[in-house]
């Protein structure tokens, strides 16, 4: 869902020219969305393009309804990015059909299997299941396009595939797939939050046609850009305000107030989508999922403090785990500098290698990669031993670079020192970055800030373990003491060595810029120098 509800339909089945003028419309449709950047406002726009009371197919059936949808934009009121578009939509639909299950559906992502609806009927109709209280069915995210290997690890195969399924009261929401019973976005489920006009509750029944003009003129009120002020949209109604990760804010403000899920994993994906092909794409939209759940971390609906209380102890730990990943970067900054620079300086800071407690290390480190290949494999979907390497690969990125600078941007936000604005993530690439993709080759083109903590990082292992070899070869206590060091620097270079080629080796458009490499280089050469003499 673009930023000004600028929602893209691909395969619009239409009449005639229906289609054409659709196309048209459309692209006039989408000029207001500069808008969103020149901060001006403008009234909603509401065309109905295919009515089900109207329009046939060529079997002489009816079609479904057909609704595009621009909503308000006010200089007085936050546009709420995609939680407010979602919610726009949740009262457009509402004035229209008001129809009990509502599918949210990113607009780089199409259906793939014709029978999900029927599927998620058969998890909203069971008697066996207490419906009082089932808010959502999600389905995984599934992407098309990935290269072999899928180095960039864009399937995140833990946060949509494996972690659900151990989530005690269902799946968090993932922002796409998912269907919703429209009575769970009013309330909990033992008491609804009454609305400001009766015709957007849960249980009203449209009886006017979608085109009237009582009908049209309550769906622009209620899509109009300062429709919300004074009301309990984005705190106690429909989806959540207040963090860019408005999916798991919503699905944990849900879970907290009674409701369950079902985490819905058929052998044929129900939807299939595009992940980002470039690295900064998915960097940066990485990025922005630390600045949110931050944004939920640190405000009074903090896991540690609010969400125990309501969610129980495991429930509570699945959502802690999303909520404190961006945590992992100073685990990944310690072990990825600390023991190396030390290592440079000749001084042990792990037991010797003939020593009963290095076993431990040993077991931790091989132990915990053991579990999570298992567990990777385990997930289905063609998971592969590389693509695991791969996967673990950008876990180490992910923590030098967007959980590091993700974290940072948010402290500076709560500085109040802004330094950037949100941004929608790129599925789009160029010839030369998708011909670099799918050759699993990285790119590195991107002259981004990011890049250098990486850059240093991988720098400094790979003087680390130069240094350690060279004093390996000066006698044999330096192998029993600093052994583990020199393992955990040869484990660094194995991992940077695409890195190393986009420094020093290779000329396309996906090495490393020049202004990165030289400011990379020059800290790294600070932090070894001053580890050698210290």
């Amino acid at each position: 869902m673009y930023e000004g509800m600028k929602v893209r339909i691909e395969n619009v089945v239409a009449k005639g020219e229906a289609g054409k003028e659709f196309i048209e419309k459309e692209r006039q449709a989408l000029s207001p969305c500069t808008d969103a950047v020149t901060g001006q406002s403008h009234p909603p726009v509401i065309q109905v393009l295919v009515d089900n009371s109207q329009d046939r197919d060529i079997a002489g059936n009816g079609m479904p309804n057909l609704i595009y949808v621009s909503r308000g934009k006010s200089r007085t009121a936050p546009n709420n990015f995609k939680a407010g578009a979602l919610n726009a939509l949740v009262r457009v639909s509402a004035v229209m059909t008001n129809a009990p299950v509502v599918l949210t559906l990113d607009c780089d992502m199409r259906s793939n299997d014709p029978v999900t609806p029927r599927r998620v009927l058969c998890y909203l109709a069971d008697p066996n299941l207490d419906q009082s209280k089932l808010a959502y069915v999600q389905f995984p995210q599934i992407f098309q396009g990935l290269d072999r290997d899928d180095i960039y690890a864009s399937s995140f195969r833990s946060g949509f595939q494996m972690n659900p399924m151990g989530m005690k009261n269902g799946p968090d929401y993932f922002g796409t797939g998912c269907f919703f019973r429209r009575r769970a976005l009013f309330g909990c489920p033992m008491a609804i939050v009454q609305l400001e006009i009766p015709e957007l509750s849960a249980d009203h029944v449209v009886e006017r046609p979608i085109q009237s003009r009582e009908n049209m003129e309550l769906a622009h009120h209620v899509a109009s850009g300062d429709y919300e002020n004074m009301t309990n949209w984005g705190s106690k109604v429909g989806f959540r305000y207040g963090s860019l990760v408005e999916d798991y804010f919503t699905s944990y403000q849900l879970h907290c107030k009674g409701w369950k899920s079902i985490y819905c994993h058929p052998n044929r994906p129900a939807f299939l989508g595009d992940a980002p092909t470039s690295l900064i794409d998915m960097l940066n939209q990485l990025k922005r999922w630390v600045v949110g759940l931050h944004e939920v971390t640190f405000s009074r609906y903090s896991v540690v403090t609010y969400g125990f209380r309501f969610l129980g102890l495991l429930m509570g730990l699945s959502y802690a785990h999303y909520a404190l990943w961006p945590m992992w970067a100073i685990p990944i900054v310690v072990y990825s500098v600390v023991p190396q620079l030390a290592l440079i300086n000749a001084l042990p800071v792990f037991p010797m290698l003939s020593g009963p407690w290095s076993l431990l290390y040993i077991f931790l480190f091989l132990g915990a990669y053991s579990q999570d290949l298992v567990e990777f494999l385990l997930s289905g979907n063609g998971a592969t031993v590389r693509q695991w390497w791969n996967d673990q690969r950008i876990c180490l990125v992910r923590g030098l670079t967007c959980l590091l600078i993700g974290s940072l941007e948010f402290g500076l936000k709560c500085l109040s020192i802004s330094i950037g604005g949100f941004s929608v993530t790129s599925k789009a690439t160029n010839d030369e970055q998708r011909k670099m993709y799918e050759q699993g080759v990285f790119d590195f083109g991107a002259s981004s800030l990011m890049f250098v903590p990486l850059s240093v990082a991988a720098l400094v292992n790979f003087i680390a373990f130069a240094r350690g070899l060279a004093l390996s070869l000066a006698g044999a206590l330096a192998v029993e003491s600093l052994a583990l060091q020199v393992l955990l620097a040869s484990f660094g270079v194995v991992n940077g060595w695409p890195l190393y080629e986009a420094m020093f080796f290779r000329s396309d458009k996906g090495r490393l810029p020049t202004n990165i490499t030289l400011a990379s280089a020059f800290v790294a050469a600070l932090l070894c120098a001053a580890a050698f003499l210290a």
